[in-house]
């Protein structure tokens, strides 16, 4: 897996470049009507996950599955996180590996960021949210290990719940609220312990300012 030390685009600045020829390719093979300039995007987009692969370790077929198969202008994905509370304890759902998160998910076509938390709380926890205010809009990659080969910016909701039953499903087994010194083993790749204290923070706050990279 890739450390924090090696996410730094700073450090490791192949990372940033194998993004942005990503992006620059599928801004080209939107936009272009010339063929040849289309063989050229493409072998472009080539190159930037060959790159990605390489220097990730991961394999080069699951690197374009993930990084080449947009069509259009490129843009980060949206990932919604809910925070919901019972007195001084946070909801989690604990996932088929055993770790925890928040409840959410990726942000589906024909859904707006509302519905789509509402949807995925109910799948996920057997709740019925009720979104109250936004946390924070977070470049995921400034917060969250391993890197993924694009842009994602993730959606912090504090939530309200009408009591629903637990049904153990495809993505999740069970459900539970939890104090901020007492969180089990996290899914840090969806959420991390300083994100989980931010939503401690924006619950408990009265003047709550919106958080944004």
């Amino acid at each position: 897996m890739i450390t924090r030390e090696e996410n730094d685009f700073d450090k490791n600045p192949w990372l940033k470049w194998a993004m942005e020829l990503q992006f620059i390719s599928q801004v080209g093979l939107t936009y272009s009507g010339d063929p040849f300039d289309i063989d050229r995007f493409k072998r472009i987009r080539e190159i930037s996950a060959e790159m990605m692969s390489l220097k990730s370790g991961w394999n080069v077929d699951r690197v374009k599955e993930l990084f080449c198969n947009e069509i259009g202008y490129q843009t980060p994905k949206l990932d919604t996180r809910a925070a919901i509370f019972r007195g001084n304890k946070i909801l989690l759902v604990q996932e088929r590996n055993g770790k925890w998160s928040l409840p959410g998910g990726w942000v589906d076509v024909n859904q707006s960021i509302r519905a789509n938390l509402i949807k995925e709380v109910k799948e996920e926890s057997g709740y019925d949210a009720i979104p109250l205010k936004l946390i924070a809009a977070l470049d995921r990659k400034m917060h969250n290990l391993p890197v993924y080969p694009y842009g994602v910016c993730k959606i912090f909701v504090l939530c309200d719940i009408k009591e629903g039953d637990f049904v153990e499903n495809i993505e999740t087994v069970d459900r539970g609220f939890f104090k901020i010194n007492e969180l089990p083993l996290l899914s840090t790749e969806k959420n991390n312990t300083e994100q989980i204290e931010m939503c401690f923070n924006a619950y408990q706050s009265n003047d709550w300012e919106v958080v944004f990279d």
